[in-house]
């Protein structure tokens, strides 16, 4: 007598049949997060305490506190200025002052509030060094071999890339300038108008969409890299380019010291622009390929790849 499988096991076999002959689904490709999240501790860099400047706001209406830390600009871009910014928080100077300005979109400035008043404006340690506005950017000779991918940069460089962590723009033929730009996060020097470059004394940390024309126009010394929020959520300033009006709504500045002054203050680490990492985060910053995009940029703005950068676990 002829037996016959039953339907259901003939289905099934043809089924499982089906599913050996097909080629596996390819990987998902990570994302950016994802990829740094993989990064190997040996790609990740201290930043020196002494590289840090601590900022301590006035507590929040509900008592938390406010700590901004930002790191400076490394050698040799902006080195007059950020030297400046050594001296004046080492002299305790920015204590008692006050963030004066929040302009929607752009920018937060703080510093002495009766500045341009001379006969209430706090003085200066005689020590500062006066800096030209021809230290804004630096020429080949001067500056040091550049890392990490190579960046189309648009309208504002032929080019940027990487140096220790930090996006350089790079001018055009053989001995092109450089310069460090503005980004989100972005902590530049206040000055009058040119020849004027400013002291260090008024800062501001940049707080809406990148404003690279004022870079090669206005010194980089820094960025923020902990309490932005701290920052980005204070009242806009009613008056002319966002000033504070009154007194009353200015926050007031606690302290300012260099990270090496602060007891207790975390390590921080930033991703190496010159690793393998980096590398494969930019890609994926310029080209995102993870299942939530449909169809990958092909590029990307120097100041869309963020570096990375924690605390030490």
């Amino acid at each position: 007598m002829l037996i016959r499988p039953a339907a259901s096991l003939i289905l099934a076999i043809t089924a499982a049949s089906y599913a050996q002959a097909q080629p596996p689904a390819p990987p998902v490709p990570p994302s950016p997060t994802e990829i740094v999240g993989a990064a190997p501790a040996a790609d990740w860099v201290a930043i020196a305490p002494a590289d840090l400047l601590v900022m301590d706001l006035a507590p929040a209406a509900d008592g938390a506190a406010r700590q901004v830390v930002i790191q400076l600009l490394p050698a040799p871009w902006s080195q007059g200025w950020v030297g400046n910014i050594r001296k004046l928080a080492t002299a305790h100077w920015w204590d008692g002052t006050a963030i004066n300005r929040v302009q929607d979109g752009y920018v937060v400035q703080w510093g002495d509030p009766d500045a341009e008043d001379k006969a209430k404006a706090r003085p200066l340690p005689p020590s500062l060094l006066s800096v030209s506005q021809g230290a804004y950017t630096l020429t080949a000779g001067a500056a040091p071999a550049l890392e990490g991918p190579r960046i189309a940069d648009g309208i504002y460089a032929a080019q940027a890339r990487f140096y220790h962590g930090w996006p350089i723009a790079m001018g055009q033929g053989e001995a092109p300038e450089t310069w460090p730009v503005h980004c989100y996060g972005t902590v530049g020097v206040g000055r009058d108008m040119p020849p004027d470059a400013g002291s260090g004394a008024e800062l501001y940390a940049v707080i809406g969409d990148a404003p690279r024309q004022l870079d090669r126009n206005i010194a980089v010394v820094g960025r923020v890299i902990a309490g932005m929020e701290w920052l980005s959520s204070l009242p806009r300033g009613k008056g002319e380019m966002g000033f504070y009006r009154q007194a009353a709504e200015r926050t007031p500045i606690q302290r300012v010291r260099l990270g090496d002054a602060v007891p207790g203050l975390p390590t921080w680490q930033y991703l190496s622009t010159a690793s393998a990492s980096f590398a494969r985060y930019a890609d994926a910053r310029a080209n995102r390929r993870d299942p939530f995009y449909v169809r990958p940029a092909g590029g990307v703005d120097i100041c869309n790849v963020p570096v990375p950068i924690r605390q030490k676990p």
